[in-house]
């Protein structure tokens, strides 16, 4: 299941990115393209956009219900409605390729 591209409006897209990570640092974490994080049922990458003060998220889940779960979470995080606090998601953490 994919989420396709979700724009996402940022003031910061680097501390927006740092935020994520720090979230998100239960999975595997790769840095050449914005940031992707990996979990055993899921992953995403948000990168910032070239040209405007954007955002871009992907997710990719085993099930629609995770895809919908964390893509509200992730846009949580992104939109300011969560903030990161260093651990990870909770379910469907555990680590490992999507």
């Amino acid at each position: 299941m994919a989420s396709g591209e979700i724009n996402s409006r940022v003031t910061d897209q680097r501390a927006k990115l740092e935020e994520l990570a720090a979230r998100f640092s239960g999975g595997r974490a790769d840095r050449l393209d914005g940031l992707t994080v990996e979990f055993q049922d899921w992953w995403f990458n948000a990168r910032p956009s070239n040209t405007e003060p954007l955002l871009r998220l992907n997710v990719e889940a085993r099930t629609e219900d995770l895809l919908a779960e964390k893509t509200a979470e992730l846009l949580g995080v992104i939109r300011g409605s969560l903030r990161g606090d260093g651990i990870g998601s909770g379910a469907g953490d555990e680590g490992g390729a999507a």
